[in-house]
């Protein structure tokens, strides 16, 4: 099989938080196993170091998303790994300020809003990761991009609700944090409104740092979302926009902006001004100049590699979606059929 190939598998469970996350978790018990724990990255997240901050953020996450936490606890079981430490790399981005979570994102406004992604993640996870296909008891319904051993809601998705989004990291340093990025992440899947998906992410935003585009279905906005540090900043999208991996709006001074990051951000701004180039040939883009928007090198400088893209089109009545696991050719999963 060719280096290059990357399947992406489709998950479809049901149940309380406790199994969605178990079934998760033995999805990608293997990857977790060949490749996660015994990365340096997993040895600095889960280190003695960090365990007071990781209690703290257990127990916010306990108290105020328990339903998130019974996730958490399904997936250390289904991976086979010790809860603490599954906690904490659900934690990495709280815990550290720059960690291997990439990512670009093209925003276009319009009366059929688009919203395309590329995700970009560690690159022995290729042909690991998966589509989650949830339906949780008493919760949302949702579908979403999982890379073995973290919860949904911090790459793309999107839930029955019609509700979109596209998620990237950002490096925010000095912080303090009292819940993790990822649990928010996953509350925007649970929300009905985008206006209560806003509303989680900025009524306490006492994590690490995440960008987030959102969109719903029957609403005509728009948004980019930064949060983190304690603070958060929503912006609407009035034309084509684009967004790497540091904040644009949140006034996020001494934030860590990595080379990859900034030449991602100065050609995908160059690039969505050009009316003929559609959102797919932005974020396969190679030409530079400086680091690309499509990763693929295996020495990346930030650790990352392309892992998937995706496309919504987000409608009044809507939303339509393609999923590409490789860097040309067709769609993986498409909305007009899903697997079974």
């Amino acid at each position: 099989m060719s280096s290059n190939k990357n399947p992406i598998e489709w998950l479809a469970v049901s149940g309380t938080p406790f199994d969605v996350g178990q079934a998760m978790g033995a999805q990608g018990r293997a990857a977790v196993h060949a490749h996660l724990i015994r990365s340096d990255i997993w040895s600095k997240i889960t280190g003695a170091d960090h365990a007071g901050t990781v209690s703290r953020l257990m127990e916010s996450t306990k108290n105020r998303f328990p339903e998130f936490y019974e996730e958490l606890r399904g997936l250390a079981q289904g991976l086979d790994v010790p809860f603490q430490d599954v906690f904490a790399w659900n934690c990495r981005g709280d815990i550290l300020a720059s960690v291997p979570d990439g990512c670009t994102t093209i925003q276009s406004p319009g009366n059929v809003i688009r919203v395309s992604h590329n995700e970009d993640g560690l690159p022995f996870f290729r042909g690991d990761c998966f589509i989650l296909d949830a339906k949780p008891q008493a919760s949302m319904g949702f579908r979403a991009f999982c890379y073995p051993g973290s919860v949904a809601g911090h790459t793309f998705g999107w839930n029955d609700a019609g509700l979109v989004q596209a998620v990237n990291n950002l490096r925010l340093r000095d912080l303090t944090p009292t819940i993790p990025r990822m649990v928010l992440g996953r509350a925007v899947l649970a929300s009905a409104t985008l206006q209560g998906a806003v509303k989680t992410l900025t009524d306490d935003p006492q994590s690490g740092g995440f960008h987030m585009t959102l969109a719903q279905a029957g609403n005509p906005q728009l948004l980019s979302v930064e949060y983190g540090g304690g603070k958060a900043s929503v912006r609407g999208i009035e034309v084509r926009s684009g967004h790497a991996n540091h904040a644009l709006h949140l006034g996020a001074e001494g934030q860590i902006i990595t080379q990859s990051s900034a030449d991602r951000q100065t050609t995908v701004e160059r690039l969505v001004k050009q009316d003929k180039l559609i959102d797919l040939d932005i974020l396969r883009d190679t030409s530079g100049p400086g680091l690309p928007i499509r990763r693929d090198a295996p020495d990346d400088p930030d650790h990352e590699n392309t892992l998937a893209t995706c496309q919504f089109s987000v409608s009044k009545t809507g939303v339509e979606w393609g999923i590409y696991g490789e860097k040309d050719g067709p769609a993986a999963y498409h909305s007009e059929q899903e697997p079974a």
